[in-house]
């Protein structure tokens, strides 16, 4: 803080608002021994002002001080220092006195009632607390919020805490420790001092302080051994302020609530989470154990939102945590250490129910479809750091939903890779502590397949499921609702390994069954005629696909809604089949240009259903003639794709390969067949020679040279072309069936 606190500029009364150990007191004490050494004022009064009576104490005190005799009552006597610091007109023929009052730590605005300081143009107060209510602004009050250290003070200021005392660090150790302990001023200096004390170095007490299992209190001073007169520890800062909000109505709510709040992310937490449903229990089964023995007369009820978000305004306006409603998925952000100290607290059996009902509010407010990619990140976020604080909790009795979640939202905003890198973890640890037959271990894995598919290993994907089944079959039964989405699965996975035919026999014998156990109007058996109509037509039978996709669609708008991801699927897929069985792509354009908004809508523009429905809306209106339309549609998706999939991710190339394709009406074909050129060199590396996007981009290629006169090589490509998709697709895969009529229409 800047020493021109006093100036002219500030108004007569300065309100330095912090949490504690943020090093105001310090900056207070700063400010009025520069004031007294350079002669700015000629009383000061130094209040401890942590309760009413301290402060008319320190006010009687100063009376008899500079009115040379004690007044009896100290009521009177405060009342008589206020009057003395008023202003007096010049005609009294008396020299103004220059003050500077300071109350140090107020703990409640309500123990200044009568109290304040006068505002006089001779005088200043200067006051510090650990609150932020109204009450403490107003004419001539400013408050200022005293802010952490940035990364280089604190840096800086370790190293030359150490440095008096002949210890250097490396520079990047420093930095890593100023981190860790949050930059938070009170606790650089005692970990400082303890560092000296204890000689060690850096390091070693970042791997002690990283110990869950040691308390925040064995790691800083004893009160002995506090440095710069220091009075408490950086814990016992804020232990005042908490009782402080436990007491205030709504009682008994604070503590717990910081307990929910200290298992989450320290600076990101929706205040959804904190008033969710599961939030509200938990708070409620801690208000009803906690004695009522200061509260008699106030009985045991159930919590409500609305003093859950009390409660979260009384943390706020007791500094312990920072609550802005108008930032709702960040809305409360707690200093870690303070997060630290409350679970050192809490007691051990407690932690376990504490971490479950922070995940199960966490998913309460995650949303079944993810199109706020911001609010994701931060639901993930939270779930990391949970999982992180108390894993074992969320493995008992069993695998809490919440760990599978995270996971599944990774792929959901298009980290495909990184889902499944994630499940395949918690398949291995499922394996572990529940063992490999559990039903959340064989679920896992079906999970895992379907983001092995995902990130480009369709045929992976088939493997795992095809050995998966079995297991499932045997340990579940053929009929259980997990065998029966495994099949889907394998269906599925079928189809974009390039297994068409295979696909189809799946999703008859599944639909079978579903008919039989389910009903022919149950939501599972609806998606499965869907993928049977899209597999058909898939599988070279345009007319029967599209038929089989118009007779579902009114039932799927019946009974799942317009804006069901399935009811929009099958919108698509019927728009696409329907152009091709009747070669009219004006047909689908105009049918995907009314189904996007309502993709975008529903799902969110970052979703690979909206983002599949771009793709071929701009591949249709390409080959309805408008190829510079289709090129810059996909040009932004192909920007989009890369950002959310990644550079290498097949959908990317795919896209890419979809862009160079309309991109050929116009470019010079030295420029294109470069193009194709290298994008097939890439797909190859990374996809693999066999892939289905690696083949989709030589037919493309074959297709430009022949349009572009070069038949010879037209012709020798779609030769090659036709064996690799025969030994890979099969005989009647629709792409094989284009590539032997295109060679047939060459004569060859």
């Amino acid at each position: 803080m800047d020493t021109t606190i006093g100036g002219g500029t500030m108004g007569r009364c300065q309100v330095l608002s912090g949490v504690g150990g943020v090093g105001k007191t310090q900056l207070a004490a700063h400010y009025a021994r520069s004031a007294w050494q350079a002669g700015e004022v000629d009383l000061l009064v130094w209040v401890t002002a942590s309760s009413r009576e301290s402060v008319i104490a320190a006010y009687a005190q100063a009376v008899e001080e500079t009115l040379s005799g004690p007044l009896s009552d100290p009521e009177r006597a405060a009342s008589a220092f206020l009057a003395w610091l008023h202003p007096r007109p010049p005609s009294d023929g008396s020299n103004a006195c220059r003050w500077l009052v300071v109350l140090d730590d107020v703990a409640d605005p309500g123990h200044l009632r009568g109290l304040w300081p006068p505002s006089s143009p001779s005088g200043r107060t200067l006051l510090t607390t650990r609150r932020r209510d109204a009450a403490l602004t107003g004419p001539e009050r400013n408050l200022m919020e005293v802010g952490l250290f940035t990364p280089a003070e604190a840096a800086a200021y370790l190293g030359d805490a150490l440095a008096v005392h002949g210890r250097h660090e490396a520079p990047e150790q420093l930095a890593a420790l100023a981190l860790d302990l949050g930059y938070l001023p009170l606790a650089l200096s005692q970990a400082a001092a303890y560092l000296i004390d204890a000689d060690l170095d850096c390091a070693t007490y970042r791997t002690r302080l990283a110990d869950r299992n040691t308390s925040l209190t064995t790691l800083l001073p004893d009160s002995s051994g506090l440095p710069d007169d220091q009075a408490v520890t950086v814990t016992a800062a804020w232990s005042l302020s908490l009782e402080q909000a436990n007491q205030t109505r709504p009682r008994n709510l604070a503590r717990p609530m910081l307990q929910l709040a200290a298992m989450l992310n320290a600076n990101s937490i929706p205040d959804r989470v904190l008033t969710s449903p599961p939030a509200l229990a938990y708070l409620a089964d801690q208000r009803a154990a906690t004695p009522q023995c200061d509260h008699p007369r106030e009985p045991l009820r159930t919590t409500t939102a609305e003093e859950a978000t009390s409660t979260l305004r009384t943390l706020h306006r007791l500094n312990l945590i920072d609550h802005t409603p108008k930032s709702p998925h960040r809305a409360v952000r707690i200093h870690q250490l303070i997060q630290r100290a409350v679970r050192d607290n809490v007691p051990a059996g407690q932690i376990e129910s504490c971490a479950r009902a922070a995940a199960d509010a966490l998913m309460t407010v995650w949303p079944d479809v993810e199109r706020d990619t911001a609010l994701a990140q931060v639901l993930r976020a939270n779930a990391e750091t949970l999982r992180g604080l108390a894993e074992d909790a969320l493995w008992r009795p069993g695998a809490h939903p919440l760990l599978l979640r995270a996971g599944q939202s990774l792929g959901e905003t298009g980290q495909v890779t990184a889902a499944r890198d994630y499940i395949h973890h918690l398949v291995v640890t499922s394996r572990t502590r529940l063992g490999p037959d559990h039903p959340h271990t064989l679920d896992a894995r079906r999970h895992l397949a379907c983001w092995q598919g995902e990130a480009g290993d369709p045929t992976g994907a088939v493997v795992t499921l095809t050995s998966l089944l079995p297991h499932q079959q045997q340990l579940l039964g053929p009929d259980h609702p997990n065998t029966l989405r495994t099949r889907s699965d394998l269906g599925h996975w079928q189809r974009y390994a390039g297994d068409t035919a295979g696909a189809v026999t799946t999703f008859t014998l599944l639909l079978t069954d579903q008919q039989r156990l389910l009903g022919p109007d149950h939501p599972d058996t609806l998606i499965t005629r869907h993928d049977l109509a899209h597999c058909q037509a898939r599988n070279g039978d345009f007319a029967a696909g599209a038929n089989a996709l118009a007779e579902l669609l009114p039932h799927l708008q019946e009974r799942l809604g317009a804006d069901h991801p399935t009811t929009l699927l099958t919108r698509h897929d019927l728009a696409f089949w329907q152009s091709k069985a009747s070669g009219d792509p004006a047909r689908a354009v105009g049918a995907l240009a009314q189904l996007l908004p309502d993709m975008e809508r529903v799902l969110g523009p970052g979703h690979h259903h909206a983002q599949i429905t771009r793709s071929n809306l701009a591949n249709f209106r390409g080959e309805a003639g408008d190829a510079a339309g289709a090129a810059a549609t996909l040009t932004t998706l192909l920007a989009d794709r890369k950002r959310i999939l990644g550079a290498d991710h097949p959908k990317t190339l795919l896209t890419c390969s979809d862009l160079i394709r309309w991109q050929a009406h116009t470019e010079d074909p030295a420029t294109v067949t470069e193009a194709f050129t290298d994008l097939l060199e890439k797909m190859e590396q990374v996809l693999g020679p066999d892939h289905p996007t690696t083949l989709k981009t030589r037919s493309y290629l074959a297709r430009f040279w022949d349009e572009s006169g070069n038949t010879a090589d037209a012709v020798s490509e779609l030769t090659g072309l036709l064996a690799d998709q025969e030994r890979i697709l099969g005989p009647h895969h629709p792409d094989t069936v284009t590539t032997r009529d295109e060679l047939f229409q060459r004569g060859r």
